[in-house]
């Protein structure tokens, strides 16, 4: 019935606009908050008053109305300046942008029925939105005509960077291309926007279906107690009684693999998870992903490039294949060999228990565990009790006030998406406002897996004020269960440092334009501020600060500080093989030339066969779960996680060589060249304008024990 009721409404609105759209903005403004201001503190979405029947209208709306600013730009006989064309581009849109960004972030953190059903509706309709705009040769002219005279129109660096941003955005959507080809162009884009939608929704259903429910609490032997009761409570949650229930969700799968001693249930788990969207059934993504790969690659060749990857690597760091592969092909051959001598030294374990097993996949992450166990006397259990999730927060708070003199403090009467979620009002050392940072850090079904950082608005200036940005992080860590208190693993922690890295890009973004605002830039070099932020979690001067036992408040022991540091270069080679095989994957699918056609086993196969993937390692994501490049904007992309490696290993070693990793002046200089800029200079040139220099790999290769 809502939905039907949504439907009727945008009829309406669209009758009554043709009207009188002023007088209809002011009517529906009283009931739909995205065609209001905000009046909410600190300007935030009002997720209090946001209800799913307004998102229909308000896509409607702002879509109506950009039309209409657009139309206004390319039909007004002024000669094309910057100011009337391309900076009258930027601000065109509010209402869009406004309820996009409430609707698709809800979309990722906190879905359900109905808005899935939105987002298949409007996906094509806001494809089609965004191609009768780049696709309009009527503006493309005025932007050509303001490109070609840029020379002469006197503009500042920023303003020279927004407009080439521009004007490729145009030529990269096909702008050039014939009416014929600007055809198949909407309709590829239109498949691609539902075909990616798809995958996603596919894969949380898919993730959310799977349980295994454990009856025999011998069956529950060498498990945490934190993981029994958490499976204990969910298998309650779910109406199971007398039972345990563990999922696919990392919080649950994760842990299980590293301790379950029952070899069939750890197969049964790890099959589980790595054939996700793999079962032919309604949310199987095998056609799917070789949908997107060959429209992509068709895209790439209408628009004249070899292939997908040449198109996106264009604007990266890297700028083509060749260079990606080089780096990639380097450590593949560094990290493989410790991959291998890993697997044998875990065989050589198994072999001394006298059972006869050769080592699979499913027994990789508990026999890591137990090599470590008997090498350095570690176990992240260990540590999970000096790691409590308020004390890892306040820790993180207080380092961005030593590097930046940031300052974060809860505001609990901000309105927010879901009880998780909490926001923090951050400021600077003299009080002055820097944004908005929201927090959602537990699991649950309406979220999608993994994690991220968003904006919610992204900072610019408008008429010489500065519009504070509002970000957020959205993580998965197990959800508290009764009073017991949330304890992370030291890759959670890791985790919870990167995301902060992203937050702080954005909430320190200081430019002129949204587009070229916080975390506006290549994907190869947006993980730099995320990944140095890891640098500092488990130095020995940091943990000091915040790595305080849940119970007794003691500091961390040195002995357990120094274990941790020495286990952290252990399965490496796992890790960056994993990692590195997923990020082959990826660049086999997006390299192939228009006309290719994929079975998706097969191309998989072929592509691990061919760099020589041990059998006991998978890639991190495989095909039909590979959210990241067929649903998260990182396809010919996933290699920039180890690309800005390079950069952040080089960068940290900056604070190592001072003699102080807390060092203000080398952080401001962070700050200021990098953090502050955005999107408005080539990424090179910034991090140069940091360092001094470009990045060398050593520092890569020694952090992970591959030197």
């Amino acid at each position: 019935m809502e939905l039907k009721h949504t439907v009727t409404s945008t009829l309406l609105i669209f009758s009554i606009l043709s009207t009188d759209e002023s007088k209809v903005k002011a009517q529906t403004s009283l009931e739909n908050p995205f065609l209001a201001e905000y009046n909410s503190s600190f300007e935030v979405p009002p997720f209090d008053q946001i209800k799913n029947e307004h998102f229909m209208p308000a896509f409607e709306v702002g879509m109506k109305e950009q039309a209409a600013e657009i139309s206004a730009i390319y039909r007004q006989r002024s000669t094309p300046t910057f100011q009337n064309t391309i900076e009258a581009m930027e601000n065109s849109g509010k209402i869009l942008n406004k309820v996009s960004t409430v609707f698709f972030n809800l979309n990722s953190a906190n879905t359900n029925d109905e808005i899935k059903e939105i987002a298949k509706s409007i996906a094509p309709k806001l494809s089609q939105h965004s191609d009768d705009i780049y696709l309009n040769k009527l503006l493309f002219q005025r932007v050509k005509q303001v490109y070609d005279q840029r020379s002469q129109a006197n503009l500042n660096g920023e303003q020279e960077r927004l407009l080439e941003k521009t004007y490729k955005a145009f030529l990269r959507s096909g702008a050039n291309l014939s009416e014929q080809d600007q055809q198949r162009m909407r309709k590829i884009n239109s498949e691609l926007s539902l075909s990616t939608l798809a995958f996603g929704q596919n894969l949380l259903s898919e993730t959310n279906s799977f349980e295994l429910i454990v009856t025999d609490d011998v069956e529950l032997s060498g498990l945490p107690e934190s993981l029994k009761t958490a499976a204990k409570q969910s298998a309650e949650n779910s109406g199971k009684e007398n039972a345990w229930r563990f999922t696919l969700h990392n919080a649950s799968v994760m842990p299980f693999l590293q301790y379950a001693h029952n070899r069939s249930l750890r197969e049964k788990m790890y099959k589980g998870y790595i054939n996700r969207a793999n079962h032919d059934n309604e949310f199987d993504n095998k056609e799917l992903a070789a949908k997107i790969a060959v429209l992509r690659a068709e895209k790439a060749g209408l628009l004249g490039y070899e292939s997908h990857a040449h198109y996106v690597l264009e604007e990266s760091m890297a700028k083509n294949p060749d260079r990606v592969y080089e780096l990639l092909d380097q450590l593949w051959a560094a990290a493989l060999p410790v991959a291998k001598s890993e697997a044998d030294e875990m065989q050589k374990l198994m072999d001394k228990e006298g059972n006869g097993e050769k080592l699979e996949a499913w027994d990789w992450f508990y026999y890591a565990n137990k090599v470590k166990m008997e090498k350095y006397n570690f176990m992240a259990e260990d540590v999970k009790p000096y790691f409590q999730l308020e004390n890892v927060r306040e820790g993180i708070f207080t380092l961005v006030d030593k590097l930046y003199g940031l300052s974060f403090t809860e505001v609990p009467d901000v309105p927010t998406y879901h009880r998780d979620a909490k926001a923090f009002e951050v400021k600077e050392a003299d009080g002055r406002l820097v944004g908005v940072m929201y927090m959602d850090f537990f699991s649950r079904e309406s979220k999608r897996g993994g994690a991220w950082m968003t904006s919610y608005r992204k900072q610019s200036i408008k008429e010489g004020k500065r519009i504070a940005p509002i970000v957020s992080i959205v993580c998965n860590f197990p959800a508290p269960v009764g009073n017991d208190p949330v304890l992370l693993t030291p890759d959670e922690v890791t985790t919870f440092f990167h995301e902060f890295g992203h937050a702080l890009h954005g909430l320190l973004s200081d430019v002129q334009y949204r587009t070229l605002s916080g975390t506006s830039v290549p994907r190869d070099f947006v993980e730099l501020p995320s990944q140095i932020m890891e640098h500092w979690a488990f130095e020995p001067e940091m943990l000091a600060l915040y790595a305080k036992h849940y119970e007794t408040g003691e500091v961390i022991p040195t002995e357990l500080v120094t274990k941790l540091d020495e286990a952290s270069k252990f399965n490496q080679g796992f890790q960056t093989v994993e990692y590195l095989a997923a990020s082959l994957l990826d660049m086999a699918y997006h390299t192939l030339p228009a006309g290719s056609k994929v079975n998706v086993p097969e191309f998989e196969k072929q592509a691990m066969d061919k760099i020589g993937l041990i059998n006991q390692i998978a890639p991190r994501y495989r095909s039909t779960y590979f959210q990241h490049i067929f649903a998260g904007g990182y396809s010919a992309g996933y290699y920039s996680y180890i690309w800005s490696e390079v950069l952040d290993s080089d960068a940290f070693a900056t604070y190592k060589e001072s003699g102080d990793i807390f060092d203000r002046d080398i952080a401001t200089k962070f700050r200021k060249t990098v953090l502050e800029k955005g999107g408005t200079a080539e990424p090179m040139e910034l991090y140069k304008n940091f360092r001094g220099r470009e990045p060398e790999v050593k520092y890569l290769l020694k952090n992970r024990g591959l030197q």
